[in-house]
Formats: structure tokens, C-alpha cells, sequence
């Protein structure tokens, strides 16, 4: 993706960077991968090769980068719809989540549940939900379950700015406190939940300051920079790991596209968009990489080569996988499980 580096460098001097060559390529090589597994989502979208809802990721990727290097893979995870560039940063495959948007067999989840539901264990990684909110307690109760288990693992709980009207999160924030559970809730506020900003939906317009009625550790953070991003999330988890309860993260951040592919976005003006993509975070942390001499461009160039080609067969895996049988409709819907303190 040429675009990538046609990006003007900016010349002024920064302060010398906290982290070495490996983190800020890990950081890009996160981000540009969602961003142009979305863009080719949207090419294929286009053309009906996808369909349903579809809600990109397309400005929200500092977000997934941080997730990527501020928790464990232990760690479990949970979030809502607009989740594809979540599960990149989970490590689950290119693939198999291309082949889940065509509806194909070999998806993620077998071409039953699309762009809203992807689902891997073998990532710790519980979805994609559909229904706004519901993820809120559901990663709440992933928690209370580490708990139980006794382990220093927590789950992280994301939610847009809409789902924070829900009553649910206000009954989770108040058991996850009583309880002191491990649960690291995020919400990524870009500002416009379907279509409506926060500042017509709620009073407090900082959405961080709702866990402060809980007592619990609150905070906002800038969204559009995986440093920051990072850096927020290992202060969170320090305090979770350390038995003190639940942290709530308030990341600021932007999404360049509608709520989902059939949107306009016309509730906001060209102005406010082009200032937002000045902060674009893959440009941005680009633009750190050659200004301080962190990375060259041609060990970028190297990073973009390798993802375009991973994407395109990404595509092509999509494009050549069946659709699953009829049969397999039934299927994989229900689990007997094996309770051992449970007797006949």
C-alpha cells in the first residue's frame, strides 16, 4: 500500500522514544494489518461478496495495537461488533476471519456467525456480540469465573460510547466492585455510538468519570496513539493482577468510516474528519519510526509488502473456501458439559 509511505515526514524533533526497534513494528505491523484486512473488507463488501452488517475498524487501530503487547495471551477479551481488528490483534488468522465474512465453512466460526461473531478459544478471545451491551456482563462473568479459578488473569471488557448508556454496565460496574473482580472494562468512545454524539446522549460527556461513582480506578486516555494506548493498559492490569478489582479505561478515538458500511455519516462535517485523519495512528506511528530513526523505511516497506500479500490471500482463501452444508445448521449450537462435581 504505496499510501503508506507517501505520508510526509514530519521534521520536527521529538523526545526520544521509551521502546525499542521491536515494539513500534510490532505496533504498525498490528495496525496496518486491520487497516488493510478493512479496506479490502469494504472492496469486497462492494462488490456483495460480503453481507449482512459490516462495521470496520478503519482509525480505531492504535486500540488493537495496545492490545496486543499491554496484556497477556492468557488474558480473556470480549467485545462488540466492530470487532475485526480486535481479533487480528488476538493473533486469530487472516484467514479464517476473511473466510467468516464471506460465510465460508472455513471461517472462524465455521461461516455461521459473520462480521458481528467471531469466536476463538484457542485465543481467549470470546467475540464479537451483536446485542449493544450484552458483551458488558458477559465479560464480567468471564471474570468472576478467573476469580473463582484462582488465577491472576483478568478479562478485558470493550464497549463503545452507545452501549455506555446501558443499564447492564451500571449493574456489572457495581457487582464487578463489590466483588473486586478481575475485569479491565474499555470503552472506545469515537464519538458517535450509531449516528448521534455523545454530547446529545449524556450529561457527562467524559465517560470515564462513570466508574468514579464506583469507586473504581478511571481514567481517559488518547486513543489514537498505541503508546499511550499501551502504557494505559499495563498501569490497568498491574492493579487488576494485583487482587484490587476492576479498572476502566476511557480511550478516545475516531472512526474514519460510517457505524457500518450502509452509513453516510452525514451527523459530522468534512472538517472534523480531515482533522481527525491528521492524527491517523498508522501514519502517525510511521512517521515517529523514519523522523527518530527508530525504523528505516525500507524495514517498513517490508512490514507493508508482507501484509498486502498475506491479505490478498486472505482473500483468495475466502474466495475458493464452500459455504457450509445445510446440515451443519444444527451443529455446534449446544455443548454437554463435563461438570465433575456434578453425580447422576
Amino acid at each position: 500500500m504505496a499510501e503508506v509511505l507517501e505520508k510526509k515526514v514530519s521534521s520536527s524533533k521529538k523526545a526520544k522514544s521509551k521502546y525499542d526497534k521491536n515494539m513500534y513494528l510490532r505496533w504498525f505491523e498490528v495496525m496496518y494489518r486491520v487497516r488493510r484486512f478493512e479496506e479490502k473488507t469494504l472492496f469486497a463488501y462492494s462488490q456483495q461478496k460480503i453481507r449482512g452488517f459490516c462495521h470496520v475498524y478503519i482509525g480505531q487501530e492504535a486500540i488493537a495495537a495496545g492490545l496486543a503487547t499491554g496484556i497477556r495471551p492468557e488474558d480473556k477479551l470480549v467485545t462488540a461488533y466492530r470487532q475485526h481488528g480486535v481479533a487480528l490483534a488476538r493473533g486469530m488468522d487472516s484467514n479464517s476471519c476473511m473466510a467468516e465474512l464471506y460465510g465460508k465453512a472455513t471461517g472462524c466460526v465455521k461461516g455461521k456467525g459473520g462480521s458481528m461473531h467471531f469466536f476463538s478459544a484457542a485465543h481467549n478471545y470470546f467475540g464479537g456480540n451483536g446485542i449493544v451491551g450484552a458483551q458488558i456482563p458477559i465479560g464480567t462473568g468471564i471474570a468472576f469465573a478467573e476469580k473463582y479459578r484462582g488465577t491472576d488473569l483478568l478479562c478485558v471488557t470493550m464497549f463503545g460510547d452507545g452501549a455506555a448508556r446501558q443499564g447492564a454496565l451500571y449493574e456489572s460496574f457495581n457487582m464487578a466492585m463489590t466483588w473486586k473482580l478481575p475485569v479491565l472494562y474499555i470503552c472506545e468512545n469515537n464519538k458517535y455510538a450509531m449516528g448521534t454524539s455523545v454530547e446529545r446522549t449524556s450529561n457527562v460527556h467524559d465517560l470515564y468519570k462513570i466508574g468514579l461513582a464506583f469507586d473504581m480506578p478511571s481514567e481517559p486516555v488518547d486513543g489514537m496513539d498505541p503508546e499511550a494506548v499501551h502504557e494505559a493498559l499495563l498501569r490497568a492490569a498491574e492493579h487488576i493482577r494485583a487482587g484490587k478489582g476492576p479498572y476502566y479505561l476511557e480511550i478516545k478515538t475516531y472512526r474514519y468510516r460510517g457505524h457500518s458500511v450502509s452509513d453516510p455519516a452525514k451527523y459530522r462535517t468534512k472538517e472534523e474528519l480531515e482533522a481527525y485523519k491528521e492524527k491517523d495512528p498508522v501514519f502517525m506511528i510511521q512517521d515517529k519510526m523514519l523522523s527518530q530513526g527508530i525504523a528505516t523505511q525500507a524495514e517498513i516497506q517490508q512490514i507493508i509488502d508482507a501484509i498486502d500479500l498475506e491479505i490478498d490471500q486472505a482473500m483468495d482463501f475466502a474466495e475458493k473456501s464452500d459455504y457450509p452444508l445445510p446440515s451443519e445448521l444444527y451443529e455446534d449450537n449446544y455443548v454437554q458439559p463435563d461438570y465433575p462435581f456434578i453425580t447422576d
